[in-house]
């Protein structure tokens, strides 16, 4: 907590130290894994994963609502306890719960588990049998066979642990999450708009085109006065280098290791510039060429001809002197975008109010936090014409899936509420098993409405084997949907082997469809696919997966990576009516 005198009052201004959500969450998730590690009580690992998932959800700073003394216990999750542990983070930015835990486990334990097929349980054995902390002490194990002493470390382990430790150690930084970006933009954009002269704030760069991951943050000003607005960035409170500090750009690195670059730019050539730097670089070049052969010359500063700036002020300017309309931010990749613009064939990209729905939500019957009737009013206050409530079913274990039994319980629930405005579809997240069945009978796959089918476990099948497992699932004529059709999570585990043409292809002749998942760290479907299934015809549905109502607003990131992909609201089935969908859904 930073405290500071009020002006000639002798009274004290509170505030707290700037710390993001995610931050709060990764301390949190630090905690839960090195008790894992130890071997403590699950329920007591689990109420801080719980914890650090409801405040990765908040759509609001977590520091701004404890100034404002909200009371956190009304979130799913988090209880008094909890509570007061997340104001300490916030007020100290630190927790001395994971010190005195970092005192007694090495802290390199919890890069272990980043590790793909290294769990808690894992590098517990890994500790206490070889006392491995590191990433050179585990390599060493591997070559010196070590590590086959352990129980549960056979050779193909072995195989997979070095193949992830040979792509981490390829990686040259691991990418920032667009959800983690757009958070600390947001607070330095809040800042700079404080400085004084200040007239524009822009957020430019990959975060713009809303990559799914980002190196850096690029933010674009104009100004009265350059060198008191780079004095007044320098000093935010966050930032732990200053790397250079000039009069119209400084860049600095924040205390989660994220660089920052500002520039101010005259306004004339505010939209030349933040078109030349929100990109992408291929983008840029392919403007140039155009330039060039119109005898033009295009850069940050503007479209010139000779020595005369021509245009530069807006970037709809920009564009139009070049012979071509406006392209959206998250269409600048240089994959046809240009061309398309030419002949007048550019998307109408989706926007988040196309979305009538969502489709993909757990509730507190199996791994989610809130009850079905508090999902659908969310929906609700959203503007939604309806929801899917899809638990998971008996396969998934570690999610408590749920057994026929418990389904039809729940069935019965969905029929007797009523949520104005708002239509209830029953539904269930089937697993795919191994040999390409569903989880559930058919005879209660066709009480529901709709079929959420995913793949959790044997992700280690061959390319073949998995794409013929999930082809024959949608043999099914139940099977509607294939969530996160990779498996991918972002910087923590590659997607599974498939065909994934092959897959659409049978998702086309089918009429299955694929899920653009929005929860941040999958946003799975990739926007390149996104684009392929839209070429191919194959309709694609934008869902959350939420587990908790503030999930529900992680909408926007799906809709960021379909835009990316070109999609437009007819290639979208949750942006149809509700008589529509159901006409879709009954293959």
């Amino acid at each position: 907590m930073i405290i500071t005198a009020g002006q000639n009052t002798g009274q004290r201004n509170i505030r707290f130290m700037p710390i993001h959500n995610s931050d709060i969450a990764e301390i949190l998730n630090q905690v839960a894994d090195l008790l894992e590690i130890l071997g403590e009580n699950p329920f007591r690992i689990r109420a801080y994963r719980n914890g650090a998932r409801t405040v990765g959800s908040f759509t609001r700073n977590a520091s701004d609502m404890i100034a404002n003394n909200e009371d956190f216990t009304q979130f799913p999750g988090i209880g008094k306890d909890m509570a007061g542990k997340i104001k300490q983070i916030v007020e100290t930015g630190t927790f001395e719960m994971l010190e005195n835990l970092k005192k007694h486990l090495p802290a390199e334990l919890i890069k272990l588990m980043n590790i793909s097929g290294l769990g808690p349980k894992k590098v517990a054995k890994l500790y206490k049998q070889l006392n491995i902390t590191n990433l050179e002490q585990l390599k060493s194990a591997i070559e010196s066979q070590k590590i086959l002493e352990i129980e549960g470390f056979g050779e193909k382990t072995i195989k997979n642990i070095l193949e992830e430790i040979n792509r981490l150690e390829q990686k040259e930084s691991r990418r920032t999450m667009i959800s983690v970006a757009q958070e600390y933009a947001k607070s330095i954009v809040e800042y700079l708009r404080k400085a004084e002269g200040i007239i524009d704030v822009s957020v430019a760069g990959s975060v713009r085109r809303q990559r799914e991951t980002i190196m850096d943050l690029d933010i674009l000003v104009t100004c009265k006065d350059a060198v008191k607005v780079m004095d007044h960035f320098v000093k935010y409170d966050e930032v732990v280098k200053v790397l250079s500090k000039g009069r119209t750009k400084s860049t600095v690195l924040l205390r989660s290791n994220l660089q920052v670059d500002v520039r101010a730019v005259p306004q004339e050539s505010y939209g030349a510039a933040l078109q030349y730097f929100t990109g992408s670089k291929e983008h840029s070049i392919a403007l140039r060429k155009i330039a060039i052969k119109k005898k033009y010359k295009v850069n940050e500063y503007g479209v010139f001809s000779g020595k005369k700036r021509i245009a530069g002020k807006t970037e709809e300017e920009v564009y139009n002197k070049l012979g071509l309309p406006y392209i959206e931010p998250e269409l600048r990749e240089n994959r046809g975008e240009i061309e398309a613009a030419l002949s007048g064939k550019l998307p109408k990209l989706i926007t988040i109010k196309d979305i009538k729905g969502d489709l993909h939500i757990h509730t507190d019957y199996t791994d989610g936090h809130a009850s079905i009737s508090k999902m659908a009013q969310t929906a609700q206050q959203l503007g939604y014409k309806y929801i899917a409530i899809t638990d998971h079913t008996q396969h998934t274990t570690i999610a408590g899936g749920l057994r026929p039994a418990e389904i039809r319980k729940q069935i019965k629930e969905i029929d007797s509420l009523q949520i104005k405005g708002v239509t209830i579809l029953k539904g269930s997240e089937v697993d795919i098993l191994e040999e390409g069945t569903l989880d559930l009978p058919d005879e209660l796959l066709k009480e529901l409405d709709i079929r959420v089918c995913s793949v959790h476990s044997k992700f280690n099948l061959s390319k073949e084997k998995q794409t013929e497992r999930i082809i024959k699932a949608m043999d099914n004529r139940y099977f509607n949907i294939l969530a996160h059709p990779t498996g991918r999570l972002i910087n923590k585990r590659e997607p599974y082997e498939i065909d994934i043409e092959k897959i659409m292809k049978a998702a086309k002749e089918r009429n299955c469809i694929l899920e653009l998942n929005s929860f941040p760290d999958r946003l799975d479907l990739n926007d390149i696919y996104c684009k392929m299934a839209k070429e191919m015809g194959v309709k694609i549905v934008i869902s959350t997966d939420s587990h908790r109502p503030g999930d529900m607003e992680f909408m926007r990131f799906g809709i960021g990576q379909a835009r990316r992909g070109w999609l437009e609201a007819l290639d979208v089935i949750n942006t149809l009516s509700l008589t529509a969908l159901k006409k879709i859904l009954k293959r």
